[in-house]
């Protein structure tokens, strides 16, 4: 089956006409990015050499994708926006809610049975307003999407941070906030900062232990997480031509880990072949008619550093295996150098539990590649060490895979195949252990590796890795085995060099399913009712925040300044609060729960200045709500690094804090506070940051006059009764300006 083909036949229609109009506008070369960008402007955008990382643009995305924990607040305000119907193509997946315990068939019954409301919401406003569902079980978001909706020269947003996973695909897709998906569904313009563009340069051709995961762990490395912030990264070179689509995903996929706005890879064979073997012939068909309209202009690749703002190259020809963590996902490491690095750090050696899967890693190619090293190991006498964990990538990919004797193997080994979901990746993993809190390591396909985030334990160090090492290190339980040159011990004692890995793109009989998971929505929408029921601790209906009084802000309580780093998982944990994630009072109980206090290195525990006492974050900001004072939030760099969830600047909004001041923002996060009418500032001079003091009132003057490009000023009134005052820097242009006169963006969107 082809989704709508009749939408990406007319998108292929305008695209040599819109790029071509752009070329002779702007008398150059475009690159690729430049290419989808210009041809999805917003009706009556002008093309025009707008500055990259500055100008605000407005967008036509070409369709919607929500993953089930976003999906609910982002349907919510779907349904305060006064449309009976999606303006364009709109899926909703349901693979974040399904906990990982027991096995794929137990953890799925139990998710049906305490998620059911929830579902069951979902299920009726995808019906009402002609939204596809794709059910639990059906498979991660990103690998449905791949497979079945992404197409090269395509621009989509999704409400979830690993959105760009298509751009394996060649297509723009970019991670939002639900209030941006409430605009496209809407059929408003949606608006993106113009982004840089890095150009990353592949050389050479991969082998042996090297995967496509390893380019952008390498790449993780060199960025660091906030080194692609307001950029697109597009890759070019031979080197791309020998990619398998799935791989590029890959790539693409953890980019948001380095902050990019998305990735992009051109379409070339590699991408006409997934796009046949899952069943899209006539997408491919169409794509190579224009195939010059979905790859960069020769002369981009002649000259590079003439129109990318920054220039990598990466030969993968000599590319190591890469381990990134503990931590945080661009503390990078070559295989060669791990060993030494685990020993000086003093991580914990022994590697308890390997876990391959995740919207990154589990594709059809991922897993044979992985049950390949299995396979061997066991014909040669060896036995895994460590806990194994697989969750395959869509039932899709599950169902072939089964049926190819894939995950056979890995269940001969003693692994556990769990639900073709996120699970353990995104704090739903229910791991059993006797003592929760103690330091240890494991190591994941994933791409994510915060603190708490797979497990809740602060002290599990979680190692990022392709699937292939993590196989290779699951099977010996050391942090510090080196597959490319150490031995093992089999049954007889024998030392046993584990074999390269082999696998196949695609499946060789192709691929097949019984059940694919998908709803289509309800002819006539209009007999939907969608029930809500008051007393429900999972659901809420949203109530509009207030617009703002005209005032400066004077005299606001600090309630936290946050030390360190300061992620969405640390602003609004996922685990067990993802329940609640359709109720904006009750999620709001872990708002910052996460965030290191500066002043006292503990978590929730900040300074009620009336009493003199520590009480939770959340607890105290509902004390200032509830005596109508709002509060003020500071915290350091790349503040809201992570995930696209836009509760973390929800909650705030609605514990009354006006303002969040910190040295830097991530991309969405600074995006999703401005949708939800809140000031998120900088420092003019990041060493202001110093200067605020546990027990200070803060005051915001110039908003009377707030207007772009124009400084506020900060006064802090220390206890002392002396004042500090300091510039402070916003990126607020007129619009966004509006949404925060209005209380938020969708105050205003009827």
């Amino acid at each position: 089956m082809v989704f709508d083909i009749d939408m990406i036949r007319k998108v292929y229609a305008s695209l040599p006409e819109k790029i071509n109009q752009a070329k002779k506008t702007l008398q150059r070369p475009l690159t690729l990015t430049e290419k989808i960008l210009f041809a999805h402007l917003s009706p009556g955008v002008p093309v025009s050499d707008y500055i990259r990382a500055t100008d605000y643009i407005d967008f036509a995305p070409d369709r919607v994708a929500m993953q089930d924990a976003t999906a609910q607040m982002a349907l919510l305000q779907l349904m305060n926006s006064g449309r009976t119907t999606v303006a364009v193509p709109s899926t909703v997946h349901c693979d974040h809610l399904i906990q990982a315990h027991i096995n794929a068939a137990t953890d799925l019954q139990t998710a049906n049975t305490t998620n059911n409301e929830v579902y069951q919401f979902l299920t009726d406003v995808s019906n009402k307003y002609g939204i596809g569902f794709w059910k639990p079980g059906a498979g991660i978001i990103h690998q449905v999407v791949l497979e079945n909706y992404a197409f090269p020269g395509g621009m989509m947003v999704g409400t979830d941070s690993h959105t760009p996973n298509a751009g394996g695909l060649g297509m723009i897709a970019i991670g939002v906030g639900g209030a941006d998906a409430v605009d496209v569904m809407a059929g408003l313009p949606w608006e993106l900062k113009m982004p840089k563009i890095i150009g990353v340069k592949l050389t050479g051709k991969l082998s042996g232990w090297t995967s496509s995961k390893d380019v952008i762990l390498k790449l993780a490395g060199i960025l660091t997480v906030k080194g692609g912030t307001n950029a697109i990264i597009e890759y070019f070179g031979e080197g791309t031509e020998t990619l398998s689509a799935t791989g590029k995903a890959t790539i693409c996929n953890m980019g948001a880990e380095v902050g990019a706005t998305t990735s992009i890879f051109p379409f070339d064979e590699k991408s006409a072949a997934y796009l046949e073997g899952s069943g899209r012939k006539a997408v491919a068909d169409e794509a190579r008619k224009i195939i010059d309209c979905l790859q960069a202009d020769p002369e981009i690749a002649s000259s590079p550093e003439k129109y990318y703002d920054r220039v990598i190259e990466i030969n993968l020809s000599e590319l190591e295996p890469y381990i990134n963590g503990p931590f945080t996902p661009d503390a990078a490491y070559p295989i060669s150098e791990f060993n030494q690095i685990v020993k000086e750090k003093g991580y914990p050696q022994k590697m308890e539990a390997g876990l391959i899967g995740s919207c990154t890693n589990s594709s059809y190619e991922d897993l044979t590649r992985a049950a390949s090293i299995v396979k061997k190991a066991k014909d040669d006498g060896l036995t895994v060490k460590a806990q194994f964990i697989i969750n395959p990538g869509s039932e899709q990919v599950r169902y072939t895979a089964e049926r190819d004797g894939v995950l056979g193997e890995f269940e001969s080994a003693g692994a556990v195949i769990m639900a073709n979901a996120c699970g353990p990746c995104i704090g739903q993993w229910k791991r059993d252990d006797d003592t929760p809190n103690r330091p240890n390591s494991i190591v994941t396909s994933f791409n994510r590796n915060f603190a708490k985030r797979n497990d809740g334990n602060p002290n599990t160090h979680a190692f990022v890795a392709s699937p292939e090492l993590v196989a290779a290190l699951t099977i010996a339980g050391d942090l510090c085995f080196n597959p490319l040159k150490d031995t093992l011990l089999n049954d007889k004692g024998k030392a046993v060099k584990l074999a390269e890995p082999s696998g196949y793109e695609m499946p060789p009989k192709g691929y097949a399913v019984e059940d694919a998971g998908y709803l289509a929505p309800s002819a006539d929408g209009n007999k939907v009712e969608i029930s809500i029921d008051p007393k429900s601790t999972r659901l809420q209906k949203l109530a509009p925040f207030p617009a703002w009084d005209g005032k400066d802000y004077t005299e606001l309580p600090l309630l936290i300044k946050a030390q360190g780093k300061c992620t969405t998982d640390h602003i609004s944990m996922a685990g067990p609060w993802l329940r609640f994630r359709g109720h904006l009072d009750n999620i709001s109980d872990n708002m910052l729960i996460g965030a290191v206090n500066a002043f006292n290195e503990k978590t929730n525990a900040v300074l009620d200045t009336e009493t003199g006492e520590y009480m939770a974050v959340p607890a105290l900001a509902r004390k200032y709500k509830a005596a109508g004072l709002g509060s003020v939030v500071v915290a350091e760099e790349n503040y809201g690094e992570g995930s696209s969830r836009e509760h973390a600047a929800m909650e705030p909004r609605f514990l009354n804090v006006k303002a969040i001041l910190v040295k830097s923002f991530a991309r969405i996060h600074e995006t999703n506070l401005k949708k939800q009418g809140m000031l998120a500032l900088t420092f003019a001079d990041k060493e202001d940051y110093d200067k605020v003091q546990e027990n200070d009132k803060i005051s915001i003057t110039g908003l009377t006059t707030f207007a772009p490009g124009k400084n506020l000023t900060v006064i802090l009134h220390h206890s002392d009764g002396t004042e500090e005052r300091f510039d402070v820097r916003h990126t607020y242009n007129d619009q966004q300006i509006e949404w925060f006169k209005a209380g938020s963006a969708l105050n205003g969107i009827k």
